[in-house]
Formats: C-alpha cells, sequence, structure tokens
C-alpha cells in the first residue's frame, strides 16, 4: 500500500491506494487554512500535521503501507532553524510581500535565463524570501535550511532534508532551467546554501520518524519518497507513457496549468504570465496558466451543475464573463465583468465552465501546444468541460483519463510496480449553435479592454 499526502493550496488530501489493483481504496480531505503570524499569512504546517497524524492513525490498511509520497503545491517554502523549529512558512498570497516589489524587481535574473515571470504578491518565492530578509533580519539570520513545501512534509515525516528540482523550478526566481543551477540571485542573497542537497522526486529517503510510527500505527520500516509539486504530479502520469511525443495537459484545481510536452520556450512571454515549469528529470515545460479554480467559483456563485440546456441559454442572451477574477494568469490586474444581468444556478456553473474552456483554449493556442490534450484534476470531472474545450480548440484530440492514471503515478515516485493507467476517453466536441461566434466576440472584447 501507497500513501498519498497531497497538500493543495485550497485542500489537503492523505489516500491510500493499492497499486496492484490500480486503485484509490481510502482517503480523507480537509480545508487548508491560513494563519495570520507575527510575520504575516502563514502556512497552517502544525495544522495539517495535526490532522494528518490523526487521518493516517484512523486510515484503513495503515500497518501495510510501506512508502508514503508527498505532494505539495508551488510558490511555498519553510525556514527551518539549527533545531529543527520553524521560523517562517509564508503563504504566497500575502499582500505585504509587494511592499519590496520595486527593489526584489532590480535583483532578478533576466526571464530569459530563469523563465520565470515577475509575479504579484509573494507568487515568486525570490519575493518572500526577500521580504523576510528586509523585514525580518533577525529572523532571517537564524535560519540554516530552506526546505520546499512537498520536501517540507517529507522531513516532518523521515527526518531527513532534501531538495528537489520540479517545486524548484515553479516561477520561484532560483532556477535556471536551461543551465541547471541556481540562479545568480539564489546565489548572491544565500539562499542556496540554505538548500538541502538535490534528490529526485522518487528516491527514497529513509524511514518515518519513530515518533510517526508511534502516533500512527504505521510500520517503522515505511519509506518516504523525496515529493514533487503538484501539477508536475499530474503531468508526470502522461510524461511516463508519452516522453518523446507533443502533447499537452491541463492541470486543474485552484490554478489552471497548460503544459506543452516538447513546447517552443521561445513562444513564452512574460507579460502573459507565461513560464517554464521543470518536470521530475529536470527538463524545462513551457507553461501557461491562470486562477482558473479561483476564477470559476467567482463566476459560478454556488453549487449550480452545468447543464447543455443551460449553457445553451447563455449562447443566446450572450451572458458574458471577462476576467480577471483572480490574481495571476495572462490577464492579472483587469477587474473581471459579468454582463447580461442575473442568471440561476445551472446558467452561472455554465458560465464558468464556458469561460474557463475559452480562457484554457486561449493558453493552449498562445503555447503553440500540438498533439493530444490531455484534462486532469476538477475540471476533467465538470460534465462539460472538455467537450467546450474541444469545441474552442482549433487543433488537437481532447481526451480524460481513468482514475487509476494518479495511482501509477504514485506508484511510480514510490518505486513499486503498478498495472498501465489504461486509455484514455476521446472527447466528443460539444459544437453547440452560436458557440463559435461567441468565443470570436468574447475574444474581440478581451483585446478591446487591452
Amino acid at each position: 500500500m501507497i500513501a498519498v499526502l497531497d497538500i493543495g493550496k485550497t485542500n489537503a488530501k492523505i489516500a491510500i491506494v493499492d497499486p496492484g489493483r490500480g486503485q484509490e481504496i481510502w482517503s480523507l480531505r480537509r480545508a487548508n487554512e491560513l494563519v495570520r503570524g507575527p510575520n504575516g499569512l502563514e502556512l497552517d504546517v502544525v495544522g495539517i500535521e495535526a490532522w494528518l497524524l490523526d487521518a493516517l492513525r484512523q486510515a484503513p490498511g495503515r500497518e501495510r503501507v510501506t512508502v508514503i509520497v508527498p505532494i505539495a503545491h508551488g510558490a511555498a517554502a519553510v525556514l527551518v532553524d539549527h533545531a529543527g523549529g520553524i521560523l517562517a512558512a509564508p503563504d504566497y498570497e500575502d499582500t505585504a510581500f509587494d511592499e519590496v516589489a520595486a527593489e526584489y524587481s532590480g535583483l532578478r535574473d533576466a526571464y530569459s535565463h530563469t523563465f520565470s515571470p515577475n509575479l504579484p504578491q509573494g507568487l515568486n518565492l525570490g519575493r518572500q524570501l526577500f521580504y523576510l530578509q528586509q523585514r525580518r533580519p533577525q529572523l532571517f539570520e537564524r535560519a540554516a535550511q530552506l526546505l520546499l513545501y512537498p520536501q517540507y512534509w517529507s522531513w516532518r515525516l523521515s527526518g531527513v532534508m532534501s531538495t528537489e528540482v520540479t517545486s524548484l523550478g515553479t516561477h520561484t526566481d532560483l532556477w535556471r532551467p536551461i543551465d541547471q543551477t541556481y540562479s545568480v540571485l539564489a546565489r548572491k542573497q544565500g539562499w542556496a546554501r540554505l538548500l538541502p542537497p538535490m534528490r529526485r522526486a522518487a528516491e527514497r529517503l529513509g524511514p518515518i520518524r519513530p515518533a510517526v510510527a508511534a502516533t500512527t500505527g504505521i510500520d517503522p520500516t515505511c519509506a518516504v519518497a523525496c515529493g514533487i509539486h503538484d501539477s508536475n504530479a499530474s503531468y508526470l502520469r502522461f510524461l511516463l507513457d508519452r516522453e518523446r511525443e507533443a502533447f499537452t495537459v491541463v492541470s486543474s484545481g485552484t490554478w489552471t496549468i497548460v503544459m506543452a510536452n516538447r513546447g517552443d520556450l521561445r513562444r513564452l512571454r512574460e507579460d502573459r504570465d507565461m513560464l517554464a515549469n521543470v518536470n521530475a528529470f529536470g527538463a524545462p515545460i513551457a507553461t501557461a496558466r491562470y486562477m482558473g479554480g479561483r476564477e470559476y467559483e467567482a463566476i459560478a456563485r454556488g453549487s449550480g451543475v452545468p447543464t447543455i440546456e443551460a449553457v445553451g441559454d447563455v449562447l443566446a442572451r450572450g451572458a458574458m464573463a471577462l476576467p480577471a477574477f483572480a490574481s495571476g494568469g495572462p490577464y492579472a490586474g483587469r477587474v473581471g465583468t459579468l454582463d447580461r444581468g442575473e442568471l440561476d444556478g445551472a446558467q452561472r456553473a455554465s458560465l464558468a465552465t464556458l469561460y474557463s474552456a475559452m480562457m484554457t483554449a486561449l493558453l493552449i493556442e498562445s503555447l503553440g501546444a500540438a498533439g493530444e490534450i490531455f484534462v486532469d484534476g476538477p475540471l476533467a470531472r465538470n460534465p462539460l468541460f472538455a467537450g467546450l474545450l474541444a469545441a474552442c480548440v482549433p487543433v488537437g484530440a481532447v481526451r480524460t483519463y481513468p482514475d487509476g492514471g494518479g495511482t501509477r503515478v504514485a506508484a511510480y515516485l514510490a518505486g513499486v510496480a503498478s498495472p498501465p493507467s489504461g486509455t484514455p476517453h476521446s472527447v466528443i466536441p460539444l459544437r453547440l449553435p452560436g458557440l463559435p461566434d461567441y468565443q470570436a466576440l468574447w475574444r474581440h472584447r478581451l483585446e478591446e479592454k487591452a
């Protein structure tokens, strides 16, 4: 059995998966809270750890778990002192980081070296670190280690510190993906020396701490994998079978992240929030993204379910959502607008789904992506998203995958055998009357707002 700890920006989840059957057999989820600490907004690492240990204690079959795999969101790290105490676990949405934006901007490596755009708040991890150095110098002087977020959890579980390239290469300003080396900024500011030795995502760091075994009832010989950035875990499930092919992954959650395997990095534009992520094997990935989960919720405003009939109503009325409804993405800084009056729950959910499909199609085109398009995460479970996306993109067949693909990635990261993830499902485009004209008008209005 494998335990997968998946800490997203909005929710944390622990799951027990059976790699032999390719199935998740149990899971538990909790909403993440933000904590207001002496250093500003912080990640609730203490609360998540208490929840995690309690969840593992009640997990069925926990005594048969042989490996724990940590997965966590990007733009996050924890500063630890020489005694292993937590100094700071900043949250990237703290607006206080904007106080040092001007000074920090002049210190960053050129975009052509890091492919890391200059982002608001603390979405560049380097800006978080610079802020702490400038505003909390006494705290920063006590720092002994800097742990990227997945590796913070692998350390808490195993006692072994490590660094891994997928989180390091996620718009941090700390990594040069083509050179595969730390940025000049990271070295000059002394941050590189705080990062532990580099390990591979699938590398086993060691057994769980004795205290974790005693608290949870998990076998003391259970190993802990180094761990991986969450969007890269989603991407990896497709990369394992198609490393040499051109394809695109739409990884959804709080962020909708479009990653183009074998994409041309020369197409990336800093002003459109385009970047190069780094895959589990160290290679750069042409990427575009927007805060899709947040924007969907801002438009849907409730629990309505999208329907084809309601999409038809939206198209007929010309109801339209124009970005942006959250920070980040190609239209960050604009104020989102909703046109054409009040909609019921199904219509709002349908408008949010249509908006998500058109935004995602725009990002796919901006990358010049080729090959099949795989939808992963919550958007793959939306009953209309994939069909609308297939109708909105000019090229590339849209596919969704059976749930077992996530189990295969967990098995790969745990270093154990697993059955193939299955055949992807082909998506039939929802070619609804009026949709092409609606999409063309939506894009025209985007340019009008520029």
